[in-house]
């Protein structure tokens, strides 16, 4: 058995036959079983198209798309679509239920799931989002991370190897977003699932296990969180904001401090500081 769970091969797509420039122009990659992989880049750089293709709602003009080993064709979308679950930006467009436990036992009932199994599904995913307590409650009445929230125990709950997050966190507030993120990191922990997520959240970013940047269409790099994080300025122009800790090291640079080049982590940064100030 391969470790590749998804691969994409020379993929090309396009919206409209007559668009001069692919929208996808021949990209290429794979994400691991259990693998956390981040996509980020400018709006209109491909990383939407790139889930949408792995999910089967678009097809591609040419290349390949392999789920598990399986080719994604025409004959096993549905099959495959069962695999992944998908969380969108805006939790209100996914919701059918009339309260949040109708809602997360929707997409069970129509994959067929028994009543019993079907109950304990719902009670387990409403517990690892900590939502319990709002069961019985309408998802309008939510706010917008316990909306999220529920989207992702909807998600959970139809038991995927791969969970979709296409700019999940980017309505909610700081906290909303943290909350959020965390709640990912144990999902993945406790099932095992391999996550994307498409994003500008550098919090996101810096929990994933590899960051894929996109550009124009094409795959600019591939790289750890930390790696990425070392391009300094060159950030900005990915779509990514200058990490807290690269700012407080080039003041401290300026005013006769030294560090090395590598990105450091908060914790590392504040070791450092202390051992600095040790010194002095």
């Amino acid at each position: 058995m391969t470790d590749k769970i998804i691969e994409l091969k020379n993929v090309t797509f396009r919206y409209d036959e007559n668009q001069e420039k692919p929208t996808l122009n021949n990209i290429s990659f794979h994400v691991k079983h259990g693998e956390w992989l981040s996509i980020i880049g400018h709006n209109g750089s491909g990383k939407s198209t790139t889930v949408r293709l792995i999910d089967g709602l678009l097809e591609a003009e040419s290349g390949q798309i392999l789920i598990e080993g399986h080719k994604l064709s025409e004959d096993n979308v549905w099959d495959i679509r069962h695999k992944i679950s998908m969380v969108f930006q805006n939790p209100d467009n996914q919701f059918v239920g009339a309260t949040v436990e109708d809602d997360i036992a929707f997409g069970l009932e129509n994959k067929g799931i028994p009543l019993k199994e079907m109950r304990e599904r719902v009670v387990e995913a409403l517990n690892l989002v900590d939502m319990s307590d709002f069961k019985t409650r309408e998802p309008a009445r939510l706010s917008g991370g316990q909306k999220q929230r529920v989207a992702i125990a909807g998600a959970v709950a139809m038991r995927p190897s791969i969970i979709i997050l296409d700019e999940a966190t980017s309505m909610l507030d700081p906290e909303g977003r943290l909350e959020l993120i965390g709640t990912i990191q144990k999902i993945r922990e406790q099932y095992g699932m391999t996550v994307i997520s498409i994003t500008h959240d550098l919090d996101e970013v810096t929990l994933s296990d590899r960051v894929l940047v996109m550009k124009n269409g094409q795959i600019e790099s591939s790289s750890s969180p930390r790696e990425l994080f070392s391009r300094g300025d060159e950030l900005l122009d990915l779509g990514l904001d200058i990490p807290f800790t690269s700012t407080i090291i080039k003041a401290l640079r300026q005013i006769g401090f030294t560090f090395d080049n590598h990105y450091l982590l908060e914790k590392e940064l504040e070791d450092k500081l202390w051992a600095l100030i040790s010194k002095k």
